[in-house]
């Protein structure tokens, strides 16, 4: 018998948003610009795919101080009102856009949202973190006994407190005191009253690029938050390496951590970057291109159309598409205007689903035989909805092939993943997904597919993955210490 998942009824609008993997957060800051807080505003643009629910900016000028302004909702929705870019003076500032991950949108949770600020005896600073703090329960707990008074629920909360708690003497000093603290992934963009700062951990497990804007510098999640706003890519900031950015004095590069091997997140290639970014000098959409290459020479099947689940699918539906000679047809039309907040859904609404974001050309895929091609199966519910869909379009068959090994683990490094059991691939084998969907055939690409396709032409390392690729194998790079605490067994325990 077939094992199946709890209960998540496949045409729910809430069910639809859950069944994909979310990216928790993006950074970007500048120094040495004229009116920082637009430019900060366009990078969060860019980078809107990191973090949809909420985002902050934080500035300085001499003559105001530090300005801030936090707002749930989309960049272009609450940053683009000249009464508030006109209260976020300076030509220093940084930015966070956010994912969360619990709980409803409301007035109570405007304390989550990023940056955090901290006033030192030194002086101020302001903190936007991408990543996830493996051992924050732990280090709230100690902060807690010893007197700090926590006003978020955020695990980077944790930095600020260790900050002040350091007896250092200057900001970059205190901030290298306390990630030194931290486990887990943190790509850290910062600032003080004059000094733009950036941070990777030793793996390097989330990205950090630095850029040059005129005589102004540029610390940003992405490359293309960089095309936004004209500015140069100089290099990627190194796991390990903190740099320290003034206008006068330009880029201190500094090495607070002990070396490791880097373990950059594998899947930022698969879906978390957008297509138009650069990571390790290779674009990403070049990279999800060969994923769908490689996948059609592990995984072929005869079909008349290959066609992409939007967006994410395409540019490897595209590769499929090339390498089998099977021709490429969008069969599934995406509506762009679909936000999280179009409507308050009423049961009528909800009931509707995907079909409020995805449309079947119907007159391309009747009677065809249908290649879909999607980046991830997390719960399975919109990949039942959108065969569904295909089929009642009148196609022939359905197969569908994915441009990522089945996520069977939970991400604890800044990705939003449901628990492992309700992870699909956590309790079925490949077979019995296909069968769970009903679908006439199912392939994930492999592992080391996957490897091949980011340019690792031997494929994955068993003995030194090259990769963070957790949700994909289990093995984990730094050791989740609260998930553990919380009864979370590792692979190694099963």
């Amino acid at each position: 018998m077939t094992p199946s998942l709890p209960p998540s009824h496949p045409f729910d609008f809430d069910a639809v948003e859950a069944d994909k993997l979310h990216e928790e957060c993006g950074v970007f800051g500048v120094v040495g610009v004229s009116d920082a807080a637009n430019f900060v505003a366009l990078g969060l643009h860019a980078l809107q795919h990191r973090g949809q629910e909420a985002g902050g900016i934080v500035t300085y000028a001499p003559d105001h101080g530090f300005s801030s302004a936090r707002r749930f909702g989309y960049v272009r929705d609450t940053f683009t009102s000249q009464s508030v870019m006109e209260t976020l003076p300076g030509t220093l500032g940084i930015g966070h856009v956010r994912y969360s991950t619990s709980g409803s949108k409301g007035p109570t949770q405007i304390r989550d949202v990023q940056p955090f600020f901290g006033e030192f005896s030194m002086g101020g600073a302001a903190i936007a973190h991408n990543g996830n703090i493996t051992n924050a329960d732990s280090l709230r707990r100690e902060l807690i006994d010893r007197g700090s008074i926590f006003q978020s629920s955020s695990d980077s909360e944790c930095i600020i407190h260790l900050m002040a708690r350091s007896l250092q003497r200057d900001i970059p000093s205190r901030m290298e005191d306390a990630l030194r603290r931290v486990e887990g992934a943190f790509s850290v963009v910062a600032m003080t009253r004059t000094k733009l700062i950036g941070v990777r951990d030793p793996l390097g497990v989330r990205p950090l690029v630095l850029g040059r804007v005129g005589d102004g510098w540029v610390l940003s999640s992405e490359t293309c938050a960089l095309d936004i706003i004209g500015a140069e890519f100089v290099r990627e900031i190194e796991p390990g390496e903190m740099v320290v950015i003034t206008p006068e004095g330009g880029v201190e590069s500094l090495r607070p951590f002990r070396p490791q091997r880097a373990r950059f997140c594998i899947f930022e290639h698969v879906y978390f970057s957008r297509p138009d970014s650069i990571i390790g000098g290779r674009s990403v959409y070049e990279t999800r291109r060969q994923i769908g290459v490689e996948l059609a020479r592990e995984a072929p099947v005869e079909a008349d159309l290959v066609c992409p689940v939007p967006d994410s699918g395409t540019p490897a539906a595209i590769g499929y598409s090339q390498e089998s000679g099977i021709p490429y047809a969008m069969g599934i039309v995406r509506n762009q205007y679909m936000g999280r907040t179009f409507i308050e859904p009423t049961e009528q609404i909800r009931n509707m689903g995907v079909r409020l974001k995805l449309n079947v050309n119907r007159a391309l895929i009747r009677g065809k035989r249908v290649i879909l091609v999607d980046d991830s199966v997390v719960r399975g519910t919109t990949s039942r909805k959108i065969k569904e869909m295909i089929l009642d379009a009148g196609a022939a068959e359905v197969h569908f092939r994915i441009a990522s090994p089945p996520t069977a683990w939970p991400c604890f490094y800044g990705v939003d993943t449901p628990q492992r059991e309700k992870l699909l691939a956590a309790t079925m084998s490949e077979d019995e997904m296909c069968a769970h969907l009903a679908v006439d055939s199912l392939r994930f690409i492999s592992l080391d597919g996957l490897y091949r396709a980011v340019g690792e032409a031997k494929g994955r390392d068993p003995n030194r993955p090259q990769y963070c690729d957790a949700c994909f194998s289990g093995e984990y790079p730094v050791e989740p210490s609260d998930q553990i605490e919380k009864g979370f067994r590792l692979k190694a325990a099963e």
